[in-house]
């Protein structure tokens, strides 16, 4: 087969891949703004992107474009004038989205604009606060602990203003016109891991792809883009294209030593999720194999209600379960070209096994919740997601911590995020609570709340 030989290319690849990832290594990026713009430039020198801008105030479903956020520098200044915080030593040192601010506070209102992590005190954060006026910097804690008192100079030379939200999308056509759907996030600054090698990872496939498109069976959809709002945004100006969308994978963590690990569609037993563990359990190595759940990356808006796609993520480590996930010990260092390259082999295979199984795959019933034949109890509770097109924004309801990583009532939230995934109208609270694990109590309390907030509604026997 053709794509054989690129198989054993998977070392040099690698190499390739993580030249790549340095030089992008120093750029700050968010979800809009120069950062993101020049990082889809650097990758439209590898293959050509195409590149869209949407403005700033553009409804997409229930979100809308935020402004444009820039930073030129960003620093902390002692009481003895010497400057402890730069953001030219580390876009992380920033909180991401901070407005603009320039004045001199006592070392105990400072505090307050600090984020560290106490059991990490080495490492920087990576915090954001997309959604919500807020500035502030991110330290190890070991430093923070040093702080003398004092007043400090603070400075964030940062411009929010209306531009838009740019993102990069390369298709390659083959025979047929149904689609793989390959996707990444361009959003995060100075973060190799998470997500650096998705991006990385996902130019090289499309470069061995473009070699192929005359041979191949299926059309492949790469996407760049911001997290979360990115996919929001393509979701909704795209739903034409969604109906040929057959397999997807959101391309993240794929870096580091760990064994490969898949988290399945929602779908559960769709063609990509037998493909992909069918490609694992081939490879005779360790790996792990997770079922959805509705947190994570932009998987969980191709899964949502609306569209229930069937895309699933193929990682090494899954995000949020390496200590140095979301911190300065992300770096360069952490990522190697030889799990780069054994990655990239493996999507190979997941493709080459799709592309030799084109138009052969019967269904099979899925694991999902199913409850159409299953007569509901008296004490049954089902909700109807009003908002079924990707996860509606909670921020603005009040309903969700307003800087991302701190994990205020996290159970409460993961709460919130299952009964919006899984509320069709079919499953009930008492069907969720068995795939969640979450307790029966907790998911009333939140489903009172999504009531209250007209995000769902009960639907009557």
């Amino acid at each position: 087969m053709f794509f054989e030989v690129l198989v054993q290319k998977d070392l040099q690849s690698g190499k390739t891949m993580y030249q790549l990832m340095e030089k992008l290594y120093p750029i700050c990026r968010s979800i809009t703004g120069n950062g993101t713009r020049k990082t889809l430039k650097i990758i439209s020198e590898y293959i050509p992107l195409t590149i869209h801008e949407v403005a700033t105030g553009t409804n997409v479903f229930d979100w809308t474009i935020p402004k444009e956020w820039n930073v030129k520098d960003a620093y902390v200044k002692a009481p003895n004038g010497k400057k402890i915080i730069e953001f030219k030593n580390s876009s992380l040192h920033v909180l991401n989205y901070s407005v603009p601010v320039h004045k001199i506070i006592p070392l105990n209102e400072l505090k307050k604009h600090l984020f560290t992590l106490p059991k990490q005190p080495e490492v920087i954060p990576y915090k954001t606060s997309y959604y919500a006026k807020n500035w502030g910097f991110c330290i190890n804690h070991n430093q923070f602990l040093k702080l003398e008192n004092g007043n400090y100079e603070i400075l964030i030379d940062s411009e929010l203003k209306k531009g838009g939200l740019t993102y990069g999308e390369y298709y390659i056509k083959g025979k047929f016109e149904e689609e793989v759907l390959l996707s990444c996030y361009v959003c995060h600054p100075s973060l190799c891991n998470d997500s650096l090698s998705g991006v990385v990872l996902a130019v090289e496939l499309a470069k061995y792809l473009s070699c192929l498109k005359q041979k191949l069976n299926y059309s492949f959809r790469f996407l760049f883009i911001p997290e979360t709002i990115g996919a929001i945004t393509w979701l909704a100006h795209n739903q034409q294209k969604i109906k040929k969308i057959k397999h997807g994978l959101v391309i993240t963590c794929v870096g580091d030593s760990g064994p490969l690990t898949y988290k399945k569609s929602k779908q559960g037993n769709s063609e990509i999720d037998q493909t992909v563990i069918g490609v694992l359990k081939d490879s005779k190595e360790s790996f792990n194999l997770i079922d959805f759940f509705p947190l994570g990356s932009d998987e969980r808006q191709y899964c949502s209600v609306g569209f229930d796609l069937p895309v699933g993520s193929l990682m090494r480590t899954m995000y949020g379960k390496f200590p140095e996930y979301h911190t300065s010990a992300d770096d360069l260092n952490f990522v190697k070209e030889e799990f780069l390259g054994d990655t990239f082999s493996k999507y190979l295979k997941v493709i080459l096994k799709l592309e030799e199984n084109y138009g052969k795959f019967t269904s099979k019933n899925n694991n999902k919740i199913i409850r159409k034949n299953k007569k509901l109890g008296k004490n049954d509770h089902v909700f109807l997601n009003l908002y079924p097109k990707c996860e509606p924004q909670l921020g603005r309801r009040g309903i969700y911590h307003k800087i991302a990583g701190q994990n205020q009532d996290l159970v409460k939230e993961e709460a919130i995020m299952w009964i919006l995934s899984f509320s069709d109208g079919i499953n009930s609270i008492q069907d969720i609570e068995k795939i969640s694990k979450i307790d029966i109590n907790v998911l009333m309390e939140a489903s009172i709340l999504l009531c209250e907030k007209n995000l769902i509604k009960e639907i009557t026997n």
